[in-house]
């Protein structure tokens, strides 16, 4: 499989095109009712499509564009090819069986990022996660989880870290809690491994790697784990995504972001450096 580059993603262009679908409605001042109308569809259909949340068919976004006003052929072919390209499958849906569709959606965000900044509490992130590390949290999750499932969901999650290790995909910028770290997970040999490749990982160029420690105290991330993705495209907002048992949130509101950035800001602060992290992980390393 071929590294894909940030901002190219299937998702980001169904984001792009909904937003662009939405600009031109509003400004001719048409409602959505009015629009689902012209192609046959909901006014519900319609917000579900400027938010870049369902498939595009090329036939309604001719027929939107004509509503719109758009005749200019160079700007109506522009769209259209960004219709075509919204609709390509990416590669995981390949997974599709191994994940719920809400988290499809986050693969697919994760995929076009141009920065991924988390913070984790309980669990080393995904993206920075050994194979037998996830498979002792998959098994805790879900005890009886099928054996090809199980192995479904393993590589898929290290499919994903190739956008981390194969070069040109996004930066990271993790803040792993201490107790992450002192959790043991399936085990001492599972974790001295895990440890290690987070070491390995702190080397990467693309890689920023921090620990907020015990001994700080309480830090600005009362609410929990949480992860800010950002895209190249100028025109999309970052998202906050947080993860739940059986579903999750997607925030994009600009106040909503900016109370997760600026704590993600702080945490970064008050947390070890990225040197203090490597030797903290290197005393771990030594006393696993």
């Amino acid at each position: 499989m071929t590294t894909v580059q940030p901002g190219s993603g299937s998702m980001v262009r169904r984001i792009l095109l909904g937003s662009q679908l939405r600009r031109l409605r509003e400004a001719k001042g048409i409602s959505r009712e009015d629009a689902g109308y012209t192609i046959r569809a909901s006014e519900s259909k319609i917000s579900r499509m400027e938010l870049g949340r369902v498939s595009f068919k090329e036939r309604d976004v001719v027929d939107l564009l004509s509503l719109y006003g758009v005749e200019d052929e160079a700007e109506r072919a522009a769209l259209l090819t960004l219709v075509r390209e919204a609709n390509q499958s990416g590669w995981w849906h390949s997974f599709s069986d191994a994940m719920p569709n809400w988290f499809q959606t986050y693969v697919g965000l994760e995929e076009a990022a141009a920065l991924i900044r988390t913070y984790q509490v309980q669990f080393i992130p995904g993206l920075l996660q050994t194979a037998e590390y996830a498979r002792a949290i998959m098994q805790l999750n879900r005890p009886g989880m099928p054996a090809e499932e199980l192995e479904n969901r393993i590589a898929l999650r290290m499919r994903r870290q190739k956008l981390i290790t194969d070069g040109g995909g996004p930066r990271l910028w993790a803040v792993i809690d201490e107790a992450a770290l002192r959790r043991p997970i399936g085990g001492p040999d599972v974790m001295r491994a895990q440890v290690q490749r987070l070491i390995d990982a702190a080397q990467l160029p693309n890689v920023v790697l921090q620990v907020m420690p015990f001994r700080f105290g309480g830090h600005a991330a009362e609410s929990g784990a949480f992860t800010i993705l950002r895209f190249p495209e100028q025109d999309l907002p970052d998202v906050v995504y947080l993860e739940q048992l059986t579903s999750a949130l997607y925030l994009d509101k600009r106040d909503d972001v900016d109370a997760y950035v600026q704590v993600m800001e702080r945490l970064t602060v008050d947390s070890l450096t990225p040197e203090q992290t490597t030797e903290l992980l290197g005393s771990l390393l030594k006393d696993a």
